[in-house]
């Protein structure tokens, strides 16, 4: 009698056929084979340290500044200045109207000619008995009087010419020959500006950084593509206790008189900070994690995650578990793995050194 499969007879022959081949193969070991050294061109770690960059604006003022005003009022006879005029120290600003006092100087001479001669007088006649040693002594008191006099009169005869405190440029005027002014009555301003101070505030976390004779960088804004050097030369005593800042004073030399005082400053400067692994930009590898770097170990690849700090000249300063001095893989990051054997190699080929300045066999 011969038996004929159905269908399903011969799919459930073949499943089993298959099952049984699978068991079979699972059955058999595979040949162990040793995993192959991976060619690497190591970095050795080196630890910089970090410039941090300080950007803030400050204000520019002259070196010297004054509002010029009259010490008495009066009738302005002669302004002597155009805006803009460099001006000497003592050189005259503006006059007064002085017909009073030049009187009033003149008649204190007389009274001190007067006391002079009566004085000499007496002194002549001393030892006559004529005159007594009470009236000298008037008489030196009456000559004493008078030329004190004479000086006010002076001194009330020299404020009736401004002259400038200090040597600087003058600014705009509103006065006029002919008009009355009084001590309240602005005539211009005086601007030292030979040199610029330029004021800005630094933050409190680095006041024991900065120190007088420290120098900065300062663009002004009107020409940002100019960079100048200023000196440190003064550093407030205290910190603003709402900003958290302190303010400090930098001088700008203005030798070609381009700058003025008011103009604003981009002031940059850098500080050192702390120092990181410094490693090449293309030893970065990212990954569902973040960045990460293969570090070398025992002849083996090791991930070894990182935080990128800062970047400069083709490096990347991290924060990681990085010795310096150790070993992590710069070129052939693709071909690694975790625990990977490697074989570090220099750029032409041939063998590198590793940590201890052996060669890697």
């Amino acid at each position: 009698m011969v038996y004929r499969a159905g269908p399903k007879q011969l799919v459930r022959l073949a499943l089993l056929g298959l099952f049984a081949g699978l068991t079979a193969c699972a059955e058999e070991e595979p040949a162990a084979r040793e995993p192959e050294d991976v060619r690497i061109v190591p970095h050795e770690i080196g630890y910089r340290q970090e410039d941090r960059r300080i950007e803030v604006v400050g204000s520019a003022r002259a070196r010297q500044s004054a509002i010029i005003y009259p010490e008495t009022s009066g009738e302005v006879t002669r302004v002597a200045f155009e805006a803009g005029d460099y001006v000497e120290e003592g050189e005259t600003l503006a006059e007064l109207d002085s017909e009073e006092e030049q009187l009033a100087v003149r008649l204190a001479r007389v009274a001190v000619a007067q006391a002079e001669q009566l004085l000499e007088r007496y002194e002549r006649i001393e030892g006559t008995g004529a005159v007594s040693a009470a009236q000298i002594d008037q008489a030196r008191t009456a000559l004493d009087s008078a030329r004190i006099e004479l000086e006010q009169a002076q001194l009330a005869l020299r404020k009736r010419t401004v002259r400038a405190p200090f040597s600087g440029h003058v600014g705009l005027t509103d006065i006029d020959a002919g008009v009355r002014i009084t001590s309240t009555t602005v005539i211009t301003r005086l601007d030292d500006r030979s040199v610029l101070t330029v004021d800005f505030a630094v933050p409190e976390e680095v006041y024991s950084q900065i120190s007088i004779s420290d120098t900065v960088q300062a663009r002004p804004f009107s020409g940002p593509d100019r960079s100048i050097e200023a000196e440190i030369r003064a550093i407030d005593s205290q910190i603003d206790p709402v900003q958290r800042t302190f303010a400090v004073r930098a001088a700008i030399p203005n030798t070609d008189d381009l700058l003025r005082p008011g103009m604003s400053f981009r002031v940059g400067f850098s500080i050192p900070g702390q120092s990181y692994p410094a490693i090449p930009e293309a030893a970065i590898l990212w990954g569902g994690e973040g960045s990460y770097v293969w570090a070398v170990r025992d002849g083996q690849a090791h991930r070894v995650p990182v935080t990128i700090v800062s970047r400069e000249q083709g490096y990347v300063l991290v924060r990681g578990e990085l010795e310096e001095g150790s070993l992590i893989v710069d070129q052939g990051v693709q071909k690694v793995r975790e625990g990977t054997p490697v074989t570090p190699v220099s750029d032409d080929g041939s063998p590198a050194l590793n940590a201890t300045g052996e060669a890697s066999q």
